[in-house]
């Protein structure tokens, strides 16, 4: 543990810009409920009549989870039922960040050099971002009793947001001891976060299944009910976990060479096959991995969105007036309608985050010295940058594809649930395209490109229920996707999403040609 101190400010400096955007952006987003909340209801009557919507609504209970109640806090803490998600996702990435990637590049190597203890760094990125989950649950609970919400729920809810950072946390320091590269520990920890909340969607959506809401991590923390119940059994849970992940990631360090992951990477033959003589065949060699990884994720949301689907029409039938009231609050008029376009956005949103990936692989290889040896050869900067960018095109189709067609197929209506998951391409490309921009145009903040994805996430949880300006809406490319299925079709802003993708995703190509590689 020797230099651990030093290695935590490093650590603390390297990330002085990013840490505090999701401590107090997602610190301060159950108070952002609240204020909409008052906005939103003129009478105690009116809020009730929500929650009484909401809580029967499946759709809602799939991006949500359950609701238990119908106060301004638990409603807060219903409606930001998607953000625990979200906070596992920012501890994970930092904790790899900082231990696996440097590894990686071989900073790891330079700073163990010195007077530094195996498990300095290891610690290092742990405290800081458990230390950065705890300031973020303090931030919840003075905010939630600054809004006059009881002391002991507004307590109970900063407890929830910062285990939901200490056992992703963990996560993600066993994902870097499994893996030898940064990219494929972010993917394992990515896949060990889509696990839990689907099982979380499963056993929350379902009274049947609701043991597999006690499968998932995520689901320990939404059952902790800070307004309601209170109920401290989930949360233990959650801190023994994150304590197991600790100790097994310490544990898997030890047995491990430096550089080396536990899972051993597969050696590739002395010499290239003949298939592997072209750009896009080295990029379909490099991202196959990728593609048939999301892909069969995405299938496996297909068949659970679909199964789910069957159950929201006998909701409709029992529910008197749900219909009605639901198409009130914006739905397209029918409850199972409504439940499969806010899947599709779902799984929108998560297709984006695959899009971005897999640009920024170029980037990677950039890094890495490997885009010097490509382009040593006669293969231009424009080919082998098309090349990537053909699969964060294509990638995010075809997984959206297995997705809505599975879907359909469960629940017997293929044709327009696939269309309501098909729509959401071009808003993928979207954010495909800034990705190559950053790329071409700024490669040292490419990252930023996860920014606007979170972006897009906050304007779809927080922007209609702040009544933000149509304006501010819009920014988000998700904002222009017809609301199907259900809703009107109109094939225009379609259109110019995939004009504003392709000048965007143009542009970067052409500023790569221009710039020094690496940069």
């Amino acid at each position: 543990m020797t230099g651990t101190g030093r290695l935590l400010r490093l650590v603390l400096r390297r990330d002085r810009w990013i840490m505090p955007l999701w401590i107090f952006g997602f610190g301060i987003l159950p108070y952002v409920y609240i204020a909409g909340f008052e906005t939103l209801f003129a009478t105690a009557q009116e809020r009730v009549d929500y929650a009484r919507v909401s809580a029967a609504n499946t759709g809602f209970i799939a991006l949500y989870g359950p609701l238990h109640g119908d106060s301004l806090g638990e409603l807060a803490v219903w409606r930001g039922g998607f953000v625990p998600l979200m906070i596992g996702l920012a501890a994970l990435l930092t904790v790899v960040r900082h231990t696996r990637a440097d590894e990686e590049s071989g900073r790891t190597e330079l700073v163990r050099a010195t007077v530094v203890g195996r498990y300095a760094q290891l610690a290092a990125a742990l405290i800081a971002t458990a230390g950065a989950s705890l300031l973020m649950g303090l931030v919840v609970a003075g905010t939630m009793i600054g809004a006059g919400q009881p002391v002991a729920g507004s307590i109970a809810l900063g407890v929830v947001f910062m285990l939901s950072g200490w056992m992703f946390a963990g996560v993600g320091a066993i994902a870097a001891q499994l893996t030898s590269s940064a990219r494929s520990a972010r993917t394992l920890g990515v896949v060990a976060l889509g696990v839990s909340f689907v099982l979380r969607l499963g056993g929350d959506v379902s009274d049947d299944r609701e043991f597999l809401a006690w499968l998932s991590p995520i689901g320990w923390v939404h059952r902790v009910f800070p307004y309601g119940e209170n109920n401290g059994g989930p949360a233990v849970l959650a801190l023994v976990f994150a304590i197991v992940t600790v100790g097994v990631s310490a544990y898997l360090l030890a047995h491990r060479d430096m550089g080396a992951g536990l899972l051993a990477s597969r050696l590739g033959p002395a010499t290239a096959a003949a298939s592997l003589g072209s750009p896009l065949a080295l990029a379909w060699r490099l991202h196959r991995g990728l593609l048939f990884g999301w892909t069969a994720g995405f299938a496996a949301l297909g068949l659970v969105f679909g199964g789910v689907g069957s159950s929201v029409v006998q909701l409709a039938a029992d529910s008197g007036g749900v219909d009605e009231v639901f198409s009130r609050i914006g739905g397209s008029g029918a409850v199972t309608d409504a439940y499969f376009a806010t899947t599709a956005a779902v799984c929108g949103l998560i297709a984006a985050c695959y899009a971005v990936q897999a640009a920024l692989r170029m980037r990677d290889e950039e890094q890495s010295g490997h885009a010097e040896a490509v382009l040593s050869t006669s293969v231009g900067r424009f080919t082998w940058g098309a090349s990537h960018l053909i699969f964060a095109l294509l990638g995010p189709a075809v997984a959206l594809l297995a997705q809505g067609l599975l879907a359909g197929v469960v629940h017997g209506t293929v044709g327009p649930v696939l269309a309501a998951s098909l729509a959401q391409l071009p808003a993928v490309w979207v954010l495909a395209g800034v990705t190559m921009l950053l790329v071409g145009t700024w490669p040292k903040m490419a990252s930023l490109a996860w920014g606007a994805i979170a972006a897009c996430v906050l304007l779809l949880l927080v922007g209609s229920l702040l009544e933000f300006d149509q304006w501010v809406l819009d920014l988000s490319p998700f904002t222009h996707v017809p609301h199907l299925p259900g809703g009107t079709f109109t094939p225009l802003p379609l259109v110019l999403l995939t004009a504003v993708a392709a000048a965007f995703g143009g542009v970067g190509l052409l500023a790569l040609r221009r710039r020094d590689v690496p940069r």
